[in-house]
């Protein structure tokens, strides 16, 4: 990519935001009814209500945030999960990864090729680490994310590149982040917990005038990883948005985003594959070290993990007529995710020593700052073609990211010395590590190597209403996709590429719907497992240094959905089938081609919100099917289940209110054996490393001890269910943390 073509770009995005605010300057002061109504005493606030009156006692509508879904969720032909802020309240969850456990069909791979540890989501099969959103724009960068700021997140499952642009085989997710509104309210939540858990969080709102607000939300919190030795964490938040022109035709929104986070690195416990298959003591055949899951094989003398995020947003919206209406969000952002980790699976073959076995610990490093200029604009509302109604979104996005990498020179100058015949220092015993071993020397960050990603992409979507019965949904996107990484070869490549979507959809009743719908998406070689945008080529052997083609998801879907109760229950059905084609495989010995196709067929199964006025459900059943249809030659790893892919998964967290002031509940969570990766023999033989299943159960309690105050306890892994939470399949598993108790203080002012 030239540097003119860079500065094309970014006069594009600086030119789209202006023309925005030029277009919506005029209409600030207009004076309409406001769009979110407090609600009346007839609704008063049911705090076991799950979608339809929020904590702050106004309506929430349970519908994705973003202008491209042209169709309520009932009539959008594919399956999208709503985790309203209820849930993000009540599973007392702090990361993205808690929160994921609550959407059936997600799984989670281990850290890998530094994407942060534990934020690797797997959606029907492929991961999807690279796709995700906040408030509609790519939210890229190595970084932990936390759910303080969060309103509610969208997940879309299955190819959605339509929707999301590159990368999105398996599917997308959108964080919908608070919003000023124009009420006051200050909510303060103060939570202790087992394993020096502490949390303390504050959400206030304040109307300055009739049309303008302010939302502030401050987050401080740490702790031990239950059943960890050594893990421990510590975050600090700020998020804080500035409304004006609520409730009238034109909005103008300006926020901003701050995270630290510095906590200890945990690669788990190693797999035998890596330290000698000939001794290892094997966990049943799962190839996973058989030792107490508390074993941690860091130094806490030099390991750390650090992530910095800083975002400014703003988001200007305009409504032409109730007809048309535009919304243009600009945004700029810098992330940093910086560790030094031990891997417990790169340190070598163990050697025995005097009756016990001992190891190198390996050692992973990375210094990855990020920054992106990002702009989406929507120009979105209806129109009548003769008897034929349609519901439009027209859209731009402009982005450029600029990502920097660099691994660390560690030179260690003292510690734990490594008896005969191993050498130097950081040696341990394989079954009984100590994370308190002594470790003096020197980090020096190496050589640093630079890409910088361009996407130019044009989209547009349309629901037509073919009578009253009948919808077809159309969607449309081409992108523009381009990377320049001046240390690789070759220095810059660019690909463009079409994706789509047709979905018809029958409505037996206003709140039913039954649907068929058939989708793509593109993935560059530049996304690295999906993960983070890399140089322009990884190809292999004699593909080494060309420029390989995307890989193609393509996905056939039929599925039902049903609003009941008064639209306070939501069901839905789907069954899919998944083809990913064009990934690179080994078809003869030393000869490389991109004709690898993996395939998965699923059902699922979803609710969500009040059976009765104090009964909630949230949750659902995923059954997947994977395999590699088309591998390297001789068909090894033919017939394999993909990584991270289980047959069988189910969620479940329900809550009911006993009496007025107490509601009880829980969640139960399962999830199937998932496979660590293609590298045993084909059908995933005994050489296979796999996660085994598990069934976790939580505990939930909340009550109201006035009208403005509530005790909430949860009980995490209430059981104390010790199980893999993920593998790479490779170099370590990652055991799930063990029971933990939380009781939190909710006060409303």
């Amino acid at each position: 990519m030239s540097e003119s073509r860079a500065s094309s770009l970014r006069a594009l995005l600086f030119a789209s935001s202006a023309a925005s605010m030029l277009v919506s300057a005029p209409a600030l002061a207009a004076d309409v009814a406001a769009d979110e109504a407090v609600v009346t005493a007839a609704d008063e606030q049911q705090p076991a209500n799950l979608g339809t009156i929020d904590v702050h006692g106004q309506v929430q509508k349970r519908e994705p945030e973003s202008p491209e879904y042209v169709a309520p969720l009932v009539d959008t032909p594919r399956a999208v999960t709503i985790i309203p802020e209820q849930i993000i309240t009540q599973t007392a969850a702090t990361s993205l990864e808690d929160l994921l456990r609550t959407s059936p069909g997600i799984t989670f791979g281990a850290g890998e090729g530094g994407q942060p540890l534990a934020e690797r989501p797997f959606i029907r099969g492929q991961s999807s680490a690279n796709n995700i959103f906040v408030d509609g724009v790519r939210d890229t960068g190595g970084q932990s994310r936390e759910v303080f700021n969060l309103e509610q997140v969208e997940v879309i499952k299955g190819p959605d590149s339509v929707y999301s642009g590159r990368g999105s085989g398996g599917g997308s997710i959108n964080l919908g982040s608070k919003a000023p509104r124009l009420t006051d309210f200050v909510n303060v939540g103060a939570a202790v917990g087992t394993d020096d858990y502490y949390r303390a969080t504050i959400d206030g709102n304040w109307r300055f005038s009739e049309t303008t607000a302010f939302r502030l939300n401050l987050l401080a919190t740490q702790g031990d990883v239950p059943n960890r030795n050594a893990v421990d964490f510590e975050k600090y938040g700020l998020a804080m948005a500035f409304a004006t022109g609520l409730g009238t035709d034109t909005t103008a929104t300006l926020s901003y985003y701050r995270l630290r986070s510095d906590s200890m690195p945990d690669y788990g416990i190693p797999l035998d594959r890596k330290l000698n298959n000939s001794w290892a003591i094997q966990t049943t055949d799962s190839r996973i070290l058989n030792v107490p899951y508390d074993t941690f094989y860091g130094l806490k003398a030099r390991d750390y993990l650090r992530n910095e995020v800083d975002s400014v947003t703003l988001k200007l919206e305009h409504r032409f007529s109730e007809n048309l209406a535009i919304r243009n969000v600009t945004r700029y952002s810098e992330t940093l995710n910086d560790y030094v980790v031990t891997n417990p699976g790169d340190g070598g073959t163990a050697v025995l020593i005097d009756g016990e076995w001992w190891m190198k610990r390996g050692l992973k490093s990375r210094w990855n700052p990020t920054e992106t200029l990002a702009n989406v604009t929507d120009l979105y509302g209806t129109f009548q073609t003769g008897a034929i109604k349609h519901n439009f979104d027209i859209g731009l996005e402009l982005s450029t990211e600029e990502n920097r990498n660099a691994s660390y020179v560690i030179t260690t100058t003292g510690g734990t010395a490594c008896p005969a015949p191993l050498t130097g220092f950081d040696c341990t015993l394989v079954y009984d590590p100590d994370p308190n071993d002594p470790w003096t020397g020197s980090i020096a960050r190496g050589a640093v190597t630079e890409n910088t990603t361009d996407t130019v992409a044009v989209y547009a979507f349309d629901s037509i209403e073919l009578g009253e019965k009948w919808l077809l949904n159309l969607g449309l996107r081409y992108d523009d996709y381009s990377v320049e990484s001046p240390t690789s070869t070759p220095s810059e490549a660019s690909w463009d590429f079409v994706n789509y979507q047709v979905g018809l959809v029958y409505k037996p009743t206003a709140n039913t719907s039954v649907y068929a719908s058939y989708a793509t998406s593109s993935t560059p070689p530049t996304i690295s497992g999906g993960d983070q945008n890399g140089a322009p080529s990884n190809g292999s052997g004699n593909l080494n240094g060309d420029v390989l083609d995307p890989e193609d998801t393509e996905s056939y879907e039929i599925g039902a959905k049903a609003n009941l109760f008064g639209e306070r229950l939501s069901l839905s059905a789907a069954a899919f089938q998944t083809t990913r084609k064009n990934a690179q495989i080994l078809i003869e010995d030393g000869v490389y081609e991109q004709a690898g196709e993996a395939e998965v067929k699923g059902l699922e199964l979803g609710v969500s919100g009040n059976v009765t006025p104090g009964w909630t459900v949230f949750g659902g059943y995923t059954y997947m099917d994977s395999e590699l249809v088309e591998g390297a030659y001789n068909n090894v790893n033919v017939g394999d289940p993909l990584a991270n892919t289980p047959k069988n998964s189910f969620s479940l967290f329900t809550t009911y209110r006993v009496l007025r002031p107490l509601t009880l509940g829980g969640g139960v969570y399962y999830v199937g054996d998932r496979f660590g990766g293609n590298q045993g023999g084909a059908g995933g033989g005994s050489a296979a490393v796999y996660a085994p299943s598990y069934t976790r159960l939580d505990l939930f309690a909340a009550y109201d001890l006035t009208d403005r105050a509530s005790l909430q306890l949860n009980v995490q892994n209430a059981t104390d269910e010790e199980y893999i939470l993920r593998t790479n399949g490779v170099h370590h598993a990652d055991p799930a943390p063990g029971r933990q108790a939380i009781l939190k203080l909710n006060v409303r002012f």
